[in-house]
């Protein structure tokens, strides 16, 4: 995720910081006795730690368009993984901290502070909300393996029981609640929209053709019943088959890159087999519907004009690309020089070969370069250099295996070339 601050993160930090500066002035200041410390800090921890919740909720809408003051999804999502963490973390030291306050005067009273008697439902509220967080966040912390994708995202119902909740503990303890009701809503707003109301306004498309390009790989042709989606170059969507046939994945969402030019009215979309939903898309059923809500991201958007570009793609992580080149080819302008090195295993690997070398043949300004990592080894700072000898001047874009990202970011950063201009897009827990 790239440290510099995005529109959308000037927005969130404006947002988290709203019910702390609007509750300052009834919490003074953290000075005096350590017990009134313990106490200030517990309450601003309690503040920080509910906010970040609802913020955390109100990032997870995935409205098309909402993600690209972020950056992109991709980042959005890593936001919303991280104020949800921070926030389980900040309620801990709320909790605490307001106990630790209380030791002074008895371990009675620390106790009695923590867990009073039934009627202050407050508290108790605040404590279920707690215990929502945990069974919400357990299956994400590591030592319990990989979470089951699609069961995961059903337990963010658990995640919405945990803000309602939390919502009331504050409500009723604020001095303040306008600022509150502002958070609630645009958190348990989106977790509504999410859950209820997107679903139905998903894009339904026909499975037109399953084009074979590989052993275990084929790229789904998709025409839409309606208008369809309008999307860029490089740009993904969730897909979800309704196909019977299907062993596995009916009705699951999950994202695949858009390999198709924005000028070509059939969706294109290329899937490797590296699950039970992606292998149940091999043998799709042509004419049978699919769902498509998107497009998302922004994977080409993100660049300085004057610049040539670099894209380095591997594996199924091509087809981005595949979808950029297919574009130049329907007569979008480039922006200046555009050079795809294709790594692959070998030949038989490079999926989209033939069409990009077509594609180069007849586009000026894009060069197409192969690289098959079982003749040659490891992209090397002298292959790079020989066929792309200006690649420290150009912007970078990477998509492909994780091993294959992370080699590329060390051998470019090593090479001088700013993190600034280094792209990539991950869809872990998308």
């Amino acid at each position: 995720m790239r440290r510099r601050l995005k529109t959308g993160d000037m927005v969130l930090i404006a947002a988290l910081l709203l019910p702390l500066v609007v509750a300052l002035p009834r919490l003074g200041g953290p000075g005096g006795p350590p017990e009134m410390w313990l106490t200030w800090v517990g309450k601003v921890s309690g503040i920080l730690g509910l906010a970040m919740m609802l913020l955390a909720g109100a990032v997870s809408c995935r409205v098309p368009g909402f993600d690209r003051p972020f950056g992109g999804l991709a980042r959005l999502w890593h936001l919303h993984h991280w104020l949800g963490f921070a926030a389980f973390i900040l309620v801990m030291l709320h909790a605490l901290a307001l106990g630790l306050a209380a030791v002074p005067a008895s371990l009675d009273a620390a106790v009695a502070t923590l867990f009073p008697p039934l009627s202050h439902g407050a508290l108790w509220l605040g404590w279920l909300a707690w215990a929502a967080m945990v069974v919400f966040l357990a299956p994400t912390f590591d030592f319990f393996g990989k979470p089951h994708y699609q069961r995961w995202k059903r337990l963010h119902l658990v995640s919405a029981a945990a803000l309602l909740l939390g919502l009331g503990h504050a409500l009723l303890l604020a001095g303040e609640a306008w600022p509150w009701w502002l958070l609630g809503i645009a958190g348990l707003g989106a977790i509504a929209w999410r859950k209820g109301v997107a679903p139905s306004r998903r894009h339904p498309y026909r499975v037109e053709e399953v084009v074979p390009l590989a052993r275990g790989v084929v790229e789904l042709v998709l025409r839409p019943e309606g208008s369809g989606i309008r999307h860029e170059a490089g740009q993904f969507v969730y897909l979800s088959p309704l196909d019977e046939r299907l062993a596995a994945g009916r009705g699951e969402e999950h994202p695949y890159t858009i390999a198709s030019s924005p000028a070509d009215a059939r969706l294109r979309i290329g899937i490797k087999d590296l699950g039970d939903a992606s292998h149940a898309l091999q043998t799709v059923t042509p004419e049978t519907r699919v769902l498509v809500e998107g497009p998302y991201g922004e994977f080409f958007g993100r660049r300085f004009p004057e610049r040539d570009m670099l894209w380095l793609g591997g594996g199924i992580g091509i087809t981005p690309f595949v979808g950029g080149a297919r574009d130049l080819a329907s007569g979008a302008a480039p922006e200046g020089r555009v050079q795809l090195i294709y790594l692959a295993q070998d030949d038989a690997r490079a999926y989209y070969r033939q069409e990009l070398e077509e594609i180069a043949g007849r586009v000026e300004g894009f060069t197409f370069t192969q690289h098959f990592s079982r003749e040659q080894g490891r992209m090397t700072e002298a292959f790079l250099r020989e066929h792309c000898p200006d690649f420290t001047e150009r912007e970078i874009y990477l998509c492909g295996p994780p091993a294959m990202n992370a080699h590329l970011q060390r051998l470019l950063a090593g090479q001088g070339v700013p993190a600034l201009r280094i792209h990539s897009e991950v869809f872990d827990f998308l």
